[in-house]
């Protein structure tokens, strides 16, 4: 174990990938290796990208890539693809527009997938940015599928989150209303070549005009950029904000930084306690055969699936729980 750690602090790429898919395969005994690197964790600046799908937020991540290496910094990305219906693995298609960074020893790359995880990331996410921590990144982006729970969750594990819009897109405000607001640190309305990126920044002003009490907790207004990722036009503005956020975390009040580290523990904390009463209870119905006996009872019109969780499942679960 000593040594497939010293190799991670030392940055050993080979090791790194294979104990991320050790991870995400949950293979037994990874946790150990977990445990031990998360103590060496706490020094990588972690940037969440999320927003609606379509925005050019994969582009968007090459071009911070990029700007970030020009001034020496090593990069770690996590880009959550959907998963795939056949294997239950990512796509991969957010890999393949880095891939002009695929060469660079100080970049990493890892698409990682979805798999339906209930609490918008995953727990694989979250070991995976504990280990590019550990393994001496500088940055760690993590750029989410802008679909559903995620988009929020990824507040609870960056220091500072992107909100990528576009313009033209009817839903914009909508979108903002329905919680992406309160998510993001920055706002970056990419492809703003196109007619209506003026009105996309005048509607999120609004918003935030009349929402202004999401900002009197650490003071800060989420400044709006204008970029074209694609062509890197606004890219150098975006880092300066994204450097204004980090300044104004590390100005925030002992008291306040405490209070945030805290709810960046409890949400790790409960991410992985959900994670482990779910396979505890998948692990206790496969392996009575309950699962499949119920699915035929439900089959045949015997029951329901909202009684037989009430009737049959559940009370297997707690039973050998109140056993243990």
């Amino acid at each position: 174990m000593n040594r497939v750690v010293e190799k991670i602090l030392a940055g050993d790429v080979k090791t790194v990938a294979q104990l991320m898919r050790d991870v995400d395969d949950d293979v037994p005994g990874v946790k150990e290796y977990l445990k031990t690197l998360y103590k060496h964790t706490g020094k990588a600046y972690i940037i969440g990208i999320t927003g609606v799908p379509g925005a050019g937020k994969s582009t968007l991540v090459a071009s911070l890539i990029k700007h970030l290496r020009m001034i020496n910094k090593t990069v770690g990305i996590i880009a959550i693809d959907p998963t795939s219906p056949f294997t239950g693995g990512a796509i991969l298609g957010d890999r393949v527009r880095m891939q002009q960074h695929n060469l660079d020893d100080n970049v990493f790359i890892k698409s990682m997938a979805t798999r339906g995880s209930f609490g918008g990331l995953s727990r694989s996410t979250r070991s995976a940015i504990n280990i590019l921590d550990a393994m001496g990144k500088d940055y760690v982006i993590v750029e989410t599928v802008g679909v559903g729970q995620d988009e929020v969750d990824i507040v609870k594990a960056a220091h500072t989150t992107i909100v990528v819009l576009i313009p033209g897109m009817g839903d914009n405000v909508q979108a903002i209303k329905a919680g992406i607001l309160e998510a993001g640190d920055i706002f970056a309305i990419n492809k703003a070549d196109i007619p209506g990126a003026d009105k996309t920044a005048r509607d999120i002003s609004m918003m935030m005009d009349v929402n202004q009490s999401r900002f009197k907790a650490d003071n800060w207004r989420p400044p709006i950029v204008k970029v074209e990722a694609i062509s890197d036009k606004g890219v150098t503005e975006l880092i300066q904000e994204i450097n204004n956020h980090r300044n104004h975390i590390e100005n925030l009040s002992s008291e306040r930084k405490i209070q945030k580290q805290r709810e960046k523990i409890r949400e790790e904390l409960l991410e992985i306690v959900k994670d482990r009463i779910l396979q505890e209870a998948l692990n206790q119905i496969n392996k009575d055969n309950i699962l499949q006996k119920t699915v035929e009872d439900i089959i045949t019109g015997e029951t329901d699936p909202y009684s037989a969780c009430e009737m049959k499942i559940l009370p297997k679960i707690l039973a050998r729980q109140t056993m243990s």
